[in-house]
């Protein structure tokens, strides 16, 4: 299984970190897109190189996706091909797994009207506005989409994003 990351410069180290060597651990194939080839880094200043940018991203070849938070998410929203990439793989039903800002890209893809999750609670007005219903809750699993609050969520976000993978793959 592939599982593709959507991120630019300023995501949440630990959020795209702890998923990336978790899936890799399971022996996930995993790449991260970005709006541009080389490296971006996280909040702390954490390097990780980029497979493809986001307008060469094929969704076909990828089984889930993963959007890690930070400040990533507001830029990722502002890119047409990532919205689409986001958009695309979860109406299609492929596994999503988002945590903190994370839903920002969700939101802007229109694809949360009528479901549950939860997020950081800063953007809790904006799930909820998007037609989601909102849970302050470590994990919520709806169906294709697995959602965490913030970094002291990650084991629980995994726990339910691997078993969702498992289920689906």
């Amino acid at each position: 299984m592939k599982v593709l990351f959507v991120a630019v410069d300023d995501f949440e180290d630990l959020e795209l970190f702890y998923p990336y060597f978790r899936l890799k651990e399971e022996e996930y194939e995993v790449l991260v897109a970005s709006d541009r080839k080389g490296h971006i880094k996280g909040k702390h200043g954490y390097p990780i190189t980029i497979d493809v940018k986001f307008d060469e991203v094929d969704i076909e070849k990828f089984d889930a996706l993963v959007i890690p938070g930070g400040k990533s998410p507001e830029r990722v929203r502002l890119n047409d091909a990532a919205v689409e990439i986001c958009r695309n793989m979860f109406l299609s039903g492929k596994p999503v797994a988002s945590i903190c800002h994370g839903a920002q890209v969700l939101i802007s893809a229109q694809v949360l009207e009528g479901r549950t999750g939860t997020c950081v609670a800063s953007i809790k007005d904006d799930l909820i506005n998007a037609g989601a219903e909102y849970r302050d809750q470590e994990v919520v699993v709806d169906g294709n989409w697995v959602s965490s609050r913030h970094p002291g969520d990650l084991h629980a976000w995994m726990r339910e994003f691997l078993k969702l993978l498992k289920k689906t793959g």
